[in-house]
C-alpha cells in the first residue's frame, strides 16, 4: 500500500543535470542501489520536505513519487528529453557575428 505522505529528502546529481533522487528522509540512500549511486554520482542534499500525494510538482507527480519510495525504496527523476534542434542552442555561440 502506498505511504500517504513521507518526509522526503531530495539529492541532486554532480554528475547529470537536472537529475534527483528522492528518498524517505528516515532511510536517506540506504536503499538506493550501488549501481545507481555510481552513476549518480556524489549526492548533493537539496532539501527535506512533507511530500503528500496531492502535493503539486513541477516535473513529477507525488503519487509516483510516494508509490516508488514505498516499493524500492526510492524515486529517480530522470532528466528531461531534449530535442535534437534544441540542443544547438548549447552549441551556439552567445555573440555571433554576423
Amino acid at each position: 500500500m502506498t505511504q500517504k505522505r513521507i518526509i522526503c529528502s531530495i539529492y541532486r546529481s554532480k554528475k547529470k543535470d537536472e537529475m534527483y533522487l528522492y528518498v524517505d528522509k528516515t532511510k536517506a540512500l540506504s536503499l538506493v542501489p550501488e549501481a545507481l549511486l555510481k552513476m549518480f554520482g556524489q549526492p548533493e542534499h537539496r532539501m527535506d520536505m512533507l511530500l503528500t500525494a496531492d502535493k503539486k510538482l513541477a516535473k513529477a507527480k507525488a503519487e509516483d513519487i510516494l508509490s516508488n519510495i514505498d516499493a524500492q525504496g526510492y524515486y529517480l527523476q530522470m532528466p528531461p528529453v531534449r530535442e535534437e534542434y534544441m540542443l544547438d542552442l548549447y552549441r551556439t555561440p552567445l555573440n555571433p557575428t554576423y
